[in-house]
């Protein structure tokens, strides 16, 4: 029979129209369209949500029926518990009728699933809720599980599906009191913690390997181990399986293999099976070894004598076993090792076989303890996958899981196909998904994916988006990738992971624009304003308002808007800039739901390196700044370490002219005779200091940069320079009198009256022959409302160096 019996081709369109599910999602409204992909939008205006309701005992007995695995055709297998395991069983339902919660801890094969169907049975009246079976398999964060739980104890409403958000999903599950019986756990420290912290009403039972992360010491739990069986133990669960009592030969073999593998139950579930595979090739079961085998019967006529299985055979059974069985059942061996150890639904391996019959070998692979049940379905049993796979069964992995992954593709997206039945089959669905080749990956995330919107199972959801991305880049199908990122930026909003969402949508919305799809980029722009308002929303619930706090210990600290007490002195902000005073803040004291920063500057008691002090002594431009207005001082207070800092300037500024004047007087010292130049220029008419004429700068021009005389400054203060002067007592101030004669300089006839001219540069100095002695400035710190450091020339006996403003010759001007 053709492999692709029961099978339609994925590339033609399955019947039925397309599958469009409308759900809640938290504070939005999804709508699921395979078609253009999921539109979200917030719930409108005065929209009241459908509120869940608990299940009746009804609607728990049919919970608890969808919770185990499919019934598998044929005559069901016994399960039966030895006496070791009825001791544990008892003490498990005390514990849990108590209230406490149990971490039940065995390797792989010790029988934890068969002990958790029986304490189900005996906890079933125990709590209000009932017992509710759960799995961990492949869950690594509490969340899945927590919403598991919401969906097994509430019903959704008929409607519209729920999917609540988190707040939402933390306060209907601390309302739950049942039982949990959570087998395969595989997680543990701080995510078990807050899986316990997020259902204090609920009693668990979890089921876990030893290789499993310990729970933290604040989760208190019970911890119960399950051992392997004992000698009189093994060989009576033996006996049990074959159906007859043990030869001597085969106690000894059962006690060795007991010893070889430390006891675990499903080991003498396979030997069993060996044992009963061995009668009926040897044909000493049910009494008809005397029969002459028919015409149609597998057994040879001469049968030859077929001894026990060696100690290394019965510790890996695999092997041996599916020589055995069925060829229908190899083949599901060879799919199940394709898919990574998953086993499709029965109902899906006569289309993915070929054979029509081929259902009812999962019930003899479970018998022959291959197979076993993991929540809903059951999986290659622990080890038999590699000891398959080491004899060729794992060779056409690729074809098998390509012939898997096309027939999901068609069913999955078949109108008959209910979201909760994919749902149900997502481990096979990912399974197939991970081995396929790119081209049917593609397929199958593009179809697989809103069913698995629709059905609530968001974790599966966005594993075969991630997947279907991944494979559609490898591909090459832009369109498809565009989709992906779209429906992961979609469901990272609906959880709140809003720069994951960004990040998707924009990279949706780029490659929609590439392929001109408009409908699509408008989707995807709406969806990122929702992101754009959530963050909005985020960033204004959580900033608080901010009031900054006053200086301590003397720090200069900006105030925020508020009354100022008082405003200390001008502090430069710049070499050459003008003064700004700092606000030394007082506010009013911060509310007490408001937030208080203080701010404290930079320490710049000393400066930091040479051009910061000469920063102030020798400015760079000459051109005078505009002096800011300044508010008139409430009550002056100098800044902590300014009068220090001034000393020190005017100190180094002092130092660095003096030994630049003896520099030059050493340089030109040497010279015979006084040279004078001929035409206009700088000239040097005495030893005494050239007083400049009202009005008139240094230049020979008036209104210039260093005005001594204005009018409008009588004290001499330059306040046109931005800079506040005050000489010592007893000095003599240049420019006293606005009519005293000014020795060394003439006007011009093109002079310009006063306060109208342009500052010019100051001519080069041509030192005298003699040595001159500089005299040190000195600085003169005033306590006004600006006060700034200034360096003044004072009168002296000694000779000092003039240097007089450049004179006309003849008929020019001075320029």
């Amino acid at each position: 029979m053709d492999r692709t019996q029961g099978q339609v081709d994925p590339a033609e369109p399955s019947s039925g129209p397309a599958r469009v599910v409308t759900l809640t999602a938290g504070d939005f409204t999804l709508t699921v369209n395979p078609v253009d992909g999921s539109e979200i939008e917030p719930l409108r205006p005065g929209a009241e949500r459908a509120r869940p309701r608990r299940r009746d005992a009804a609607g728990r007995a049919a919970r608890d029926t969808a919770a185990r695995p499919p019934v598998l055709p044929g005559a069901p297998a016994s399960a039966r518990l030895t006496p070791a395991r009825e001791e544990e069983r008892a003490r498990l339902v005390r514990l849990l009728s108590h209230g406490r919660s149990v971490r039940l801890t065995g390797p792989s094969g010790s029988g934890r699933s068969g002990l958790l169907d029986a304490v189900a049975a005996d906890c079933a009246g125990v709590a209000p809720d009932g017992v509710v079976r759960l799995s961990g398999y492949g869950q690594q964060q509490p969340g899945e599980l927590l919403h598991a739980l919401y969906a097994a104890v509430y019903e959704a409403p008929d409607e519209r599906p729920l999917r609540p958000d988190r707040e939402e999903l933390l306060a209907r599950v601390r309302e739950i009191g049942a039982v949990v019986l959570l087998d395969d756990l595989e997680m543990g420290g701080a995510a078990l913690d807050e899986l316990l912290r997020a259902t204090p009403e609920c009693a668990y039972l979890l089921a876990a390997t030893p290789d499993t992360k310990a729970p933290s010491d604040a989760s208190h739990l019970e911890e119960v181990f399950l051992g392997g069986l004992g000698r009189a133990e093994s060989v009576e669960f033996l006996e049990a399986g074959v159906g007859r009592a043990l030869t001597e030969e085969e106690t000894a073999w059962a006690g060795d293999l007991r010893f070889a593998s430390e006891g675990l139950p499903l080991r003498f579930v396979q030997a069993a099976a060996l044992l009963r595979q061995r009668d009926e090739l040897n044909g000493t079961r049910g009494g008809d070894e005397d029969e002459e085998p028919g015409v149609f019967e597998e057994r040879p006529r001469d049968a030859a004598f077929v001894p026990l299985p060696t100690l290394a055979e019965g510790a890996a059974p695999a092997e041996l076993l599916a020589s055995r069985v069925s060829e229908s059942a190899r083949a599901v061996l060879r799919i199940a090792c394709a898919l990574g150890g998953e086993l499709p639904h029965h109902a899906h391996l006569p289309a993915l076989v070929g054979d029509t019959h081929a259902d009812a070998a999962v019930a003899e692979l479970l018998g022959c303890g291959l197979l076993t049940s993991v929540g809903t379905r059951y999986r290659l049993a622990s080890g038999v996958a590699r000891q398959l796979e080491e004899v060729g069964y794992g060779d056409p992995a690729a074809e098998e899981a390509r012939t898997a992954a096309r027939h999901y593709a068609w069913w999955t997206g078949h109108a008959s196909v209910t979201p909760e039945r994919v749902a149900a089959e997502a481990d096979a669905v990912l399974a197939a998904l991970a081995g396929a080749d790119v081209v049917a990956a593609v397929l199958l995330a593009r179809t697989a994916a809103p069913a698995f919107a629709a059905s609530l199972h968001w974790e599966a959801w966005e594993r075969v988006l991630r997947s279907g991305a991944e494979a559609a880049r490898k591909a090459g199908e832009v369109a498809e990738q565009a989709y992906f990122h779209h429906e992961l930026g979609v469901l990272a909003l609906c959880e709140g992971r809003l720069e994951r969402a960004r990040a998707e949508l924009e990279a949706s919305i780029g490659l929609k624009g590439a392929l001109a799809d408009k409908r699509g980029t408008v989707a995807g722009r709406r969806a990122l304003a929702l992101v754009t308002d959530r963050e909005a929303a985020g960033a204004a619930a959580v900033s608080p308002p901010l009031r900054l706090a006053p200086p301590v210990g003397g720090a200069v600290a900006l105030a925020a808007p508020g009354p100022v007490a008082a405003l200390g002195p001008a502090v430069p902000v710049a070499a050459t800039g003008p003064t700004v005073p700092v606000a030394l803040a007082a506010p009013v004291g911060p509310r007490a739901s408001e937030a208080v920063t203080a701010v404290v500057p930079a320490r710049r008691d000393a400066p930091a390196n040479l051009a910061e002090v000469f920063a102030e002594p020798f400015p760079m431009s000459l051109k005078p700044s505009p002096a800011p207005a300044l508010a008139p001082p409430v009550a002056a207070r100098p800044v902590a370490g300014s009068r220090k800092r001034t000393v020190l300037l005017a100190a180094a500024g002092a130092l660095t002219v003096a030994a630049l004047g003896t520099v030059v007087a050493l340089a030109v010292g040497s010279g015979d005779e006084e040279t004078t130049p001929a035409g206009p220029g700088p000239k040097v008419s005495s030893t005494t200091p050239d007083v400049p004429a009202a009005g008139t700068d240094t230049a020979g021009e008036p209104g210039g940069n260093d005005s001594a005389g204005d009018p409008a400054d009588p004290a001499g203060s330059g306040a046109g320079s931005g800079a506040v002067t005050e000489a010592e007592p007893g000095a003599t101030t240049p420019g006293e009198g606005a009519d005293a004669p000014t020795p060394g300089v003439s006007r011009g006839a093109g002079a310009k009256p006063s306060g109208g001219g342009t500052p010019s540069r100051k001519p080069p100095v041509v030192p005298p022959k003699t040595s001159p002695v500089a005299s040190p400035p000195t600085t003169s710190t005033s306590p006004s409302s600006s006060p700034s450091a200034s360096v003044t020339p004072t009168a002296t006996p000694t000779p000092t160096t003039s240097v007089s403003a450049p004179t006309a010759t003849g008929t020019g001007t001075g320029t």
